[in-house]
This record gives C-alpha cells, structure tokens and sequence, in this order.
C-alpha cells in the first residue's frame, strides 16, 4: 500500500499538534511497511535532514517532497491565500508521481487536489483531517467568531464536502460532523497516540506542594486569560501550590508572583518529558480543541489532568483520571484547580495511575496505527479507484 500525506510540516522541523500527528503518522505508517509520499514543508533557510527523527529503516519507506510554503504579508486572511498556493505547488508535484493508493490531508495543505477532484480529476480516495475542526466550535469572543465564520468556514466546509472521507478523534468531534450534515459512513473515527518511549516507568508521588502546569501558545481560545484568573484567586487562598507555563507567554499576560513559574517555548522532547514528570496536575482550559498532544504526554507522564470538555478531551479524561468542566465555565475551572490542589496524596496518586495506564491501553502509537491500517484498507477494499 502506498499513502500519500500531504501536510504543512511535521515535527520537529515545524511545532504544531498537527505537524507532531503527522510526524508520527508517517513514522508509524513506514515501520509498519507501508510506503508513504510525504508532501511537507521546512522553515526558510533551515538546513539538515529534511526527514529528522526517522529511522534509516523508515526512511526507506518514505518519499520526502519538501514544498516552499509562501509568505503573502500579514493582511486578513493571508494564511487562507497561502494555503492555497501551497497546496497548488503541493498538487503540481503530486500529478508528476507515480499512483498511490490513498491519500491523507492535513488541514488546507491538500485544497488543491481536492479542488481538482471535484472538477473530475481521477484520484484515489481523500481522507481530511482538519484534527479538531476548530473553526465550527465555539469561539472564545465575538472577534475569533466573525473571524472564524468570515475567513475559515467556508474554505474548510468546501475540503470537507469534497473529500471522501473525514477524519474524526471521535467524541464531540464526530457529533459535530453529524450535526454538519455528513454522514457517519464517511467518518473515520480514529483517535490520536504518542509514542511508548513517552510512557515513564514510574511517576511523581504525590507531595504537600502541589505543582500545576499549563503548556501551550498565549492564543484566545486556550483560554489562558481565564486560567490566570483563576490562578490569581487560588494563590490568595492556598499556599500549597505552585503554577508553571510551559509556552511563549507575553511578559505583560504573566502573573508576578515566586509561586508562578514561566519556562517560555520548549521545543525538544527530552525537556519536556523532564518538565512534565515533575508535575502534579496539567490543566488544559480551552475553548475549542481537538485531541491535545499536551494531554497525551502529561498522562503518560503520570499527570493528572483539567480539562474542557470540547473536542475528543472526554475518551482521554474522566473522574477517574482528572477532571472535565465545562467550556467558559470560570467556576467550574475554579473549583477543579481548587479540588486538585487539596486532594489528598493517595487519592491524586490513584488518578495518576490510571492515567498512564489507560495511554498504554488505548493511546499508544503502534495500536492507532494498526487501527489506521485497518480502516484505510477497509474503504479500499469498497473503492472503484484503479
């Protein structure tokens, strides 16, 4: 079988949650002997192995197709414009190659081959991951509202209806695309998983300090403003705590105080693993999500976990594991801080356990691949394409 993955970068040459998924997805496909096309894009001027962190076996299986992705100035929906040139020069490439027998987009990466389908060009079956379909969940204010429905929906919805198939993490995601109009023979509900290398043998015992982290970008919909308001409370109330951010987080959004931590943008996953296991708790306070990466690696990091309910966060967390609240919901992020922090060892202990064991369980690499191959070879089986 050979797949082509058509995507606007993979880890670590770019950082992402959805350049980390199609990192892994190649990996993942070519260990298990299936060949991949990989269209990507490299940062301007970054020099190396364009294929960095893939073993000389994996690489054997890939065909790299590194693709300028361009830079149109920063005027409104300037990425919108550069997904579309990119995914032109991506499909003037791809027309050149040899068949595949399927292929999978990342985002608007694919727009153009989709394009080209719906005006009859024979291709393979195209399954569209836009992971979480962010841009049809709710949205944080009314500024990231106007600017989701007037420059995103309409470009994906028009991917969307044109692919064959979409991909789904499941949960609310796929309730979503129902409530969309698309039917569920054409879902392929397929969750997200990190590498085993990520699960630790053994994590951090509970101790009187309780240390909460938040990893991610200052963007709105991470609900960051809402996370340091809470904060700000708790370190009047508690003295048992302590906060961290793992992220770029503006100097004027962060909060002066020596029980809150800022570690600023960490890239390498050695650092991370380090920061992650000596933490108690990873809260995650989004407005709109799909299947967080960050969640991942704090479960199999032996970290409990606060998260929104949105996306696919409810077949990762449960009362057994962590904590789920409601999206915009600042009480109940209030109280689910405040429960973790005065929760006794044994108790916060117990959710740790279940959180690495149910990564090992469900959400490991090697079984979502097998997964993946599965469900792929399924709708091939059904497909008229020679």
């Amino acid at each position: 079988m050979t797949i082509a993955l058509i995507t606007d970068g993979i880890f670590p040459n770019v950082i992402g949650g959805m350049q980390r998924h199609s990192y892994y997805l190649a990996k993942f496909l070519a260990a298990s002997g299936v060949r991949v096309d990989l269209y990507h894009t490299i940062p301007q001027g970054k020099v190396g192995d364009p294929l960095e962190g893939f073993t000389e076996s994996e690489k054997l299986n890939i065909r790299s197709f590194v693709v300028k992705f361009p830079s149109l100035g920063n005027s409104p929906g300037h990425y919108i414009r550069e997904s579309y040139s990119y995914s032109v020069e991506i499909w003037n490439i791809f027309k050149k190659q040899s068949k595949v027998d399927f292929i999978i987009i990342k985002g608007f990466s694919g727009w153009e081959l989709i394009n080209q389908k719906s005006k009859g060009e024979i291709l393979p079956p195209i399954a569209l991951n836009f992971h979480g379909y962010e841009m049809f969940q709710d949205q944080p204010d009314f500024f990231s509202a106007l600017k989701s429905k007037l420059i995103l929906k309409s470009p994906a919805m028009f991917n969307m209806k044109n692919a064959d198939y979409l991909f789904s993490y499941g949960a609310k995601i796929t309730s979503l695309l129902v409530e969309l109009g698309f039917s569920k023979n054409n879902i392929l509900e397929i969750p997200s998983g990190i590498s085993e290398d990520w699960l630790c043998e053994k994590y951090k015992p509970s101790e009187k300090l309780r240390k909460v982290v938040f990893s991610g970008r200052y963007e709105r919909r991470k609900g960051v403003k809402e996370l340091s308001a809470a904060i700000s409370k708790i370190l009047v109330t508690n003295k048992n705590c302590e906060f961290h951010f793992i992220g770029p987080i503006p100097p004027k959004k962060q909060i002066v105080s020596d029980r809150v931590i800022y570690h600023g943008l960490v890239s390498g996953n050695a650092e991370m693993k380090i920061l992650l296991r000596g933490m108690d708790v990873l809260v995650c306070p989004s407005y709109a999500e799909g299947m967080p990466n960050v969640v991942l690696e704090a479960m199999a990091s032996g970290v409990a976990v606060i998260a929104t309910d949105t996306g696919a966060t409810s077949i990762m967390i449960n009362n057994s594991n962590g904590w789920l609240f409601a999206p915009k919901n600042q009480k109940q992020l209030l109280t689910a801080l405040s429960e973790a922090i005065e929760l006794p060892s044994l108790a916060l202990d117990q959710k740790k356990d279940f959180c690495r064991n149910d990564i090992s369980a469900k959400f490991v690499w090697g079984k979502i691949i097998d997964q993946t191959i599965l469900v792929i070879d399924e709708k091939l089986k059904k497909s008229n394409f020679k």
